[in-house]
């Protein structure tokens, strides 16, 4: 690749030198001196690209001029590329940006609906501490009533932060069932 860039480098500098000694030697034929003639950027391209194929032809033949032709074309594709690689660079950047923005605002989010579940949990918590001292001061066979309509969780939950001489005297007052599965659910919770 590198010897290929240096042959178009080389080629190209020999084609601008013979153009440059084409060119000086035109003007020194020629004593009179060509009147002022403003173009616009199109014209004078396309001027431009005529006297550079005139004297393309004259130092070599049309193959050069055909070569000559082909780089300016992939010049001009390569800028064309480089344009719409800059401009999907620039969109990227943008969709990054806006992405960031919105894992940003997620967190933030996250963190507000964390802090309300905590707020519920700690609210929860207090309120089977208030149900655990209320009935520790009950007589086992009124706890065992209250608990048994209970939901099962929440029962187990204060069975778990009473004394354990309470909790066996409440779990042989209560209906064997709801003994039973209260008993269960006990055991695999205090694991």
């Amino acid at each position: 690749m590198r010897t290929k860039n240096a042959f178009i480098y080389t080629l190209v500098t020999l084609m601008l030198g013979s153009l440059s000694y084409a060119v000086i030697s035109a003007d020194s034929k020629d004593v009179k001196a060509p009147k002022a003639k403003t173009y616009t950027e199109e014209e004078f391209k396309k001027a431009l690209q005529e006297e550079v194929d005139k004297t393309i032809k004259k130092v070599s033949g049309n193959h050069m001029v055909d070569f000559s032709k082909e780089l300016l074309q992939k010049e001009e594709a390569i800028k064309v590329k480089e344009l719409e690689v800059k401009k999907q660079e620039d969109q990227l950047k943008m969709n990054m940006s806006d992405f960031e923005k919105r894992v940003k605002e997620f967190q933030v989010e996250q963190k507000r609906f964390i802090g309300c579940v905590d707020g519920q949990d700690e609210k929860a918590d207090k309120r089977v501490t208030q149900m655990v001292e209320v009935i520790s001061g009950m007589r086992p066979q009124n706890a065992a009533d209250l608990l048994s309509v209970q939901e099962s969780d929440l029962a187990v939950k204060i069975l778990g932060q009473l004394d354990p001489a309470k909790v066996s005297k409440i779990f042989n007052l209560m209906d064997k069932e709801i003994s039973a599965k209260l008993q269960k659910q006990f055991m695999t919770m205090k694991k």
